[in-house]
């Protein structure tokens, strides 16, 4: 795990977080600013709020609940009767109720049922097979906590799927403005170059054919920058979508925003990537999708534990402690020793339990679905994982080969360009040499944007990007 760690933060080591104030902008930094204010990853928070408030909901089956019930009746000048019954009730965790009122009856007519005058009792209530291990209640509860665990999970994907955008987005930017930088560079020397050979036609030590030539790779370069711009505003405003800041508003870039160049400096080579089946084991533990599954599943088993035990008859004892008074000094020795009580026995089962054997077949079914969903997944990720780490390892040998690639067209151009000098050459060859190694370089840039985006993609294939 901890090799992962660096593994998963070595990029971050070369690219340093900067604000905007600074007119740099690093993935580090477009990695906070989507987390904290992009509108796609604010609603998946809304959605681990959302699941928190019906977690208080499904609590508030627990909370104790005070009633009070007044009936009576006059008719014709007499009092039939008059009922007063406050009563308070607790429900437990495990299906027992436990409860507790006062008694106030009185009247002409009053119901043989009742207890006439002031009582009070204490009682509880206890299933015996039906919903002794689950029921309804404690199902939804337990079910509500694990949803808050999987918006969360949740959250994670849709946030590492902005990430994954977010960061392909600024390497585009970052390749497009180096790619802008070198064409921009490279036109100041070849202005300066032509420049040179005007005066040397002028003193008449160069043919006029090649201002001719120097003219047009001028021109080729010029279109070349120019469409380099271009580029970079078109990736500039790609990577402006995922920048917000703290009031909700999009952020536009402009050209006083530069990529940070830490990147020109890293040695791609010195990023130690861990072995693939690491990776793979590590995906397999973290990942949000899988954990997101894994919920849903233990789910489904609460949900079939529920539905097993609606196959089971109902039983429930109730039993009230009574006694006389509102007296509650020791109400149960009373209640004991006066042999005052209340009880009853409640039993209850469906002939054929066709909906209950239905609900648990379908809650089965949903499970071995969920359970082929889970190695479906697994496969996928697995894949993903082996393919951006493949690509990881080509992309890292052909810069290393590129860089040798720049070193040697980098020679030949300036060999060229000292036999240029002296009249050993041709412009022709020169500027054949400067397009090359242009190209070359733009190779480089594209090879190393490439690795640092299938870095970012190997990671959030594994499901863990920060």
């Amino acid at each position: 795990m901890k090799r992962s760690k660096l593994f998963l933060f070595q990029i971050l080591l070369f690219i340093s977080s900067v604000s905007f104030s600074q007119n740099t902008l690093s993935i580090s930094n477009t990695f906070e600013l989507i987390n904290q204010f992009h509108p796609i990853a604010k609603q998946a928070g809304l959605k681990i709020d959302l699941s928190k408030a019906s977690l208080l909901s499904t609590r508030g089956a627990f909370d104790p609940a005070f009633y009070v019930a007044n009936d009576q009746k006059t008719f014709d000048g007499k009092n039939y009767f008059f009922y007063s019954n406050p009563e308070l009730k607790i429900p437990t965790w495990y299906g027992i109720e436990i409860k507790g009122g006062l008694e106030n009856n009185y009247g002409d007519k009053l119901s043989g049922e009742n207890t006439f005058g002031k009582s009070s009792y204490v009682g509880i209530s206890i299933p015996l097979l039906k919903d002794l291990i689950i029921d309804k209640r404690r199902s939804d509860l337990a079910q509500s906590k694990i949803l808050v665990s999987l918006t969360q999970e949740e959250r994670q994907l849709v946030v590492n799927d902005l990430y994954l955008d977010g960061a392909s987005s600024f390497w585009s930017w970052t390749y497009a403005y180096q790619k802008q930088k070198l064409f921009t560079e490279v036109l100041d020397k070849t202005k300066n170059r032509l420049e040179f050979i005007k005066q040397s036609y002028q003193a008449g030590d160069r043919a006029a054919i090649d201002t001719v030539e120097g003219v047009v790779q001028y021109q080729n370069i010029l279109n070349l920058q120019t469409q380099a711009w271009a580029d970079l505003i078109e990736e500039q405003s790609k990577l402006s979508n995922f920048l917000w800041d703290q009031n909700e508003l999009p952020y536009e870039l402009n050209e006083s925003i530069q990529p940070d160049s830490s990147w020109m400096k890293a040695d791609i080579d010195a990023f130690a990537v861990p072995a693939l089946l690491s990776v793979i084991e590590e995906a397999n533990q973290i990942h949000p999708k899988l954990k997101m599954l894994a919920f849903k599943s233990d789910i489904l088993q609460i949900d079939k534990l529920y539905k097993t035990q609606n196959l089971l008859p109902t039983l429930r004892v109730n039993y009230n402690f009574l006694n006389k008074g509102y007296e509650f000094s020791n109400p149960l020795n009373t209640a004991l020793y006066n042999n005052n009580y209340k009880a009853g026995l409640q039993f209850g089962l469906p002939l054929f339990l066709r909906q209950a054997r239905g609900d648990l077949k379908q809650a089965k079914i949903k499970i071995e679905q969920q359970d082929l969903e889970i190695g479906q997944t697994r496969l996928e990720i697995e894949n993903k994982i082996k393919t951006y780490y493949a690509a990881l390892s080509a992309f890292r040998n052909q810069y290393k080969i590129n860089l040798k690639s720049i070193e040697n067209t980098k020679r030949l151009l300036d060999v060229e360009l000292e036999r240029f000098e002296i009249g050993e050459s041709s412009l022709f060859l020169v500027n054949n040499r400067e397009i090359r190694y242009i190209e070359v370089v733009l190779k480089g840039y594209e090879l190393k944007t490439k690795f640092f985006k299938t870095l970012i993609a190997l990671n959030w294939a594994k499901g863990s990007i920060l």
